[in-house]
């Protein structure tokens, strides 16, 4: 009896272990027809149309350039320092006042207590105007401290701290667009006239004189200056949007876009890049077109539709265009036995092409 028990249970599981392995193998075949189902869905979709956009490869000239800030000053100034050491009884000037050379511009007190001295004068050295600010009213002043600044503010520069990494880039001539806080989106043309021939210690800087390209009114002494300084240039490679190019497994790609209207993914070389350009310096040609825009869901041999470049609209032939040859005379004569009226009418040809008896005539 229990031996009858122990079959009939390995019987069902033997049962349930058969009806669990094709309930496996149905779903598993099920699974393939569908993963078969989305190979050829990948594939059509390989060979539908991806919309992109792209550029024409041109040799281009990148110009390199940093960007410091700077200081609006005269091309000459000359600090003036009192001849006496006291307290300032007087100033006859304020900041922007303009002086002639030898004009007082304050008087030293140069009494102590117990002591009367006349006052002493502070003149002015050179002819110009009053570019900082000068000490005031009751300030004490020494032979080594400046009383204030004398500078000819129709001629000004730009003076520049550049960071040591650039000063091998350093030289004068090289241009410069000057930009101010107080006219936004105005650009300032300047020339770097002189580069300092020292490295500042301290800052790890050297100091550059910008002289600009022309005189402008609105732009004044003490004024705070962004510098975009070119430093170098580079051509003699064609040059792409940074965007356009697919980084993979350590390589660089480009996809360029065929007469046919499908794309080969190139292996390239990059060149300098600035900005958003960058140099292909490798296995492409001027004036080859490469997709910036839409390259991630592109694959060697894809179609596309480049709305930069569309591709030319086939003109459709109308029904019967190319058909409008006449219909030529015959030339047979009638037969014998038929009138002469017969045999002498023509047959009309109708817009159709086609001919039809002429009248009379059954």
């Amino acid at each position: 009896m229990k031996k009858s028990v122990k079959t009939a249970i390995i019987a069902g599981v033997l049962v349930l272990l058969t009806v669990a392995a094709c309930i496996l193998i149905k779903k598993t075949g099920s699974n393939n027809k569908m993963g078969a189902g989305m190979g050829r869905g990948r594939g059509a979709g390989g060979n539908s149309v991806v919309t992109v956009r792209s550029e024409l490869l041109q040799f281009e000239t990148l110009n390199d350039f940093m960007i410091t800030n700077g200081e609006v000053e005269s091309q000459s100034a000359i600090e003036v320092y009192p001849s006496m050491s006291g307290k300032i009884s007087s100033v006859n000037v304020t900041l922007g006042s303009h002086v002639e050379k030898g004009d007082v511009i304050a008087y030293v007190d140069p009494s102590e207590p117990g002591s009367n001295y006349a006052k002493s004068p502070v003149v002015a050295p050179i002819s110009g105007s009053i570019v900082s600010s000068p000490a005031k009213v009751g300030a004490k002043v020494s032979t080594t401290s400046a009383f204030t600044m004398i500078g000819d503010i129709e001629n000004l520069q730009i003076s520049a701290s550049v960071p040591e990494r650039y000063i091998a880039e350093l030289k004068t001539g090289l241009k410069a667009e000057i930009t101010l806080e107080a006219y936004p989106g105005v650009i300032f043309n300047a020339s770097v006239s002189r580069v300092s021939p020292v490295v500042d210690k301290n800052s790890r800087t050297k100091e550059v004189i910008l002289n600009f390209d022309k005189k402008d009114s609105r732009v004044n002494a003490g004024m705070f200056a962004k510098v975009k300084l070119y430093t170098s240039k580079y051509s003699g490679y064609v040059t792409v949007a940074k965007d356009a190019v697919v980084q993979d497994d350590q390589q660089s790609y480009l996809f360029i876009v065929n007469d046919d209207y499908t794309v080969s993914k190139r292996t390239v070389k990059l060149g300098k890049a600035v900005d958003s350009r960058v140099q292909i310096t490798d296995n492409v040609m001027e004036g080859e077109r490469a997709v910036v825009e839409g390259m991630l869901s592109l694959a060697d041999g894809s179609s596309v539709n480049d709305i930069a470049n569309p591709r030319p609209v086939e003109k459709e032939t109308s029904a019967g265009e190319g058909n409008e040859n006449p219909v030529k005379e015959s030339s047979s004569k009638p037969a014998s036995g038929e009138g002469a009226g017969a045999g002498d009418a023509k047959p009309a040809e109708t817009s159709a092409g086609k001919t039809k008896a002429p009248e009379g005539k059954k």
